[in-house]
This record gives C-alpha cells, sequence and structure tokens, in this order.
C-alpha cells in the first residue's frame, strides 16, 4: 500500500508540481487544507513560496502550525520545500519586517548577502556523514529560487524540540542552510520537485521513509 502524504494547502506553493513529483516516486498524494487529513497521513509536506510573512499568515489560518507541533511531537513525518523549510526557524526578516516563525529550529531567515539576487539556479550542496535524505545523491546538484535564507546554525540561540539534526550547506555569495534532517522533521531550501533525477531520488527516499 501506498504511503499517504498530504501536501498542505495555505494559498502558497507549488503544489501542482509537488502533487505530481509525490505520484511519481510512489505515493498516494492529496492536496488539502483539512485538519484530520493532515493530522492522519503518513506523511506531511509544508512546500511554500514568496515572503516568509505571508506563508506564516496563511499556515497558521488554516491552523498548519498546530498541525506540525502535534505531528512532531508524536514522531510523525514532515517535509518542507523552500519557505516551507524557512518557516521552520524562529524568525523571518523581509523587507524591515520581522515574523515569528514555527521555531523548531533556532536561526533568523534573512536576505543572503550577494551580487546577483535571485539565488536562481543549480548549485551543489555539501551533505553531512550519515544523512539519510540525500544517500545516494550526495554529489548531484539541486535547483533553487530564492533570495533570503538561514546563514548561520548557532545552537546557543535555544535547542530544537529534537535530536540532534543534520545540516547540509550549499553557497551563493556566502553559506546558506540547504537542508536541514531532524528526526521526523526534514526540509530543503531548494525545489526537489524541480531538480530533475537528483530531486526525485531524494523525495523516493522520503516516501520510501513512511512506509
Amino acid at each position: 500500500m501506498a504511503p499517504s502524504v498530504v501536501v498542505l494547502d495555505y494559498g502558497s506553493g507549488n503544489l501542482r508540481s509537488v502533487h505530481r513529483a509525490l505520484e511519481q516516486v510512489g505515493a498516494d498524494v492529496v492536496v488539502t487544507s483539512d485538519y484530520d487529513a493532515a493530522m492522519e497521513c503518513d506523511g506531511l509536506m509544508v512546500p511554500g513560496v514568496g515572503a516568509f510573512d505571508a506563508c506564516m499568515a496563511g499556515i497558521r489560518k488554516v491552523r498548519g502550525d498546530m498541525i506540525i507541533d502535534r505531528r512532531l511531537t508524536g514522531g510523525r513525518p514532515v517535509m518542507g520545500i523552500c519557505v516551507g523549510l524557512q518557516v521552520m526557524f524562529d524568525t523571518g526578516v523581509e523587507h524591515g519586517i520581522t515574523t515569528e516563525g514555527l521555531g523548531e529550529w533556532p536561526g533568523v531567515v534573512e536576505q543572503l548577502q550577494a551580487p546577483i539576487l535571485p539565488h536562481m539556479g543549480w548549485n551543489t550542496v555539501e551533505v553531512p556523514e550519515g544523512s539519510t535524505l540525500f544517500a545516494g545523491v550526495e554529489d548531484e546538484r539541486f535547483y533553487f529560487v530564492h533570495s533570503y535564507g538561514v546563514r548561520t546554525w548557532d545552537f546557543h540561540q535555544g535547542q530544537p524540540k529534537i535530536a540532534a539534526p543534520l545540516v547540509t550547506w550549499s553557497e551563493h555569495g556566502e553559506p546558506f542552510i540547504a537542508a536541514v534532517e531532524n528526526g521526523p522533521l526534514v526540509a530543503t531550501q531548494f525545489h526537489p520537485e524541480k531538480s530533475g533525477d537528483a530531486g526525485l531520488h531524494l523525495l523516493r527516499t522520503w516516501v520510501n521513509s513512511l512506509k
């Protein structure tokens, strides 16, 4: 039986392309904001495109903050993509607006210090030893579209709620967090659904972990 995945529909994200990619790698996918469906599925996917504050407002409107927190408290898998990674951190700062994130990880989302923004296109990643998510695609390139990111990882800001994470980095003008693996919570700054065979391989690894 195929693992069930809900793509959380809160008014942001490339829902159709994420849906299609997840189906391609063997998931039984529903795009919905329904609370019960999002709580009961094997895996919850949190996409995100656009401004941090708008995404957080959308997530709160559909009680996504509660869904994500309760799933993680119960050890139930959640994956974020792009701004879906960014909202897992403490704070987002965009255009002078500071917005509280979900606070699952310590860190601030802020504008990258780079000569050209947005960071758009293919880039390599530096995968930590022991990564499960990147197994088999450690040396591949992935597709990024963003101007903001998490530039430092500082545990002195506070401890995450779950076990010690594995952090994958990339670089555009300066290093930034490209992915985090933290028990039931994983997220990528890049778009696996737009990253060709390597992205599908990564999504398949996640979907297979839900069985």
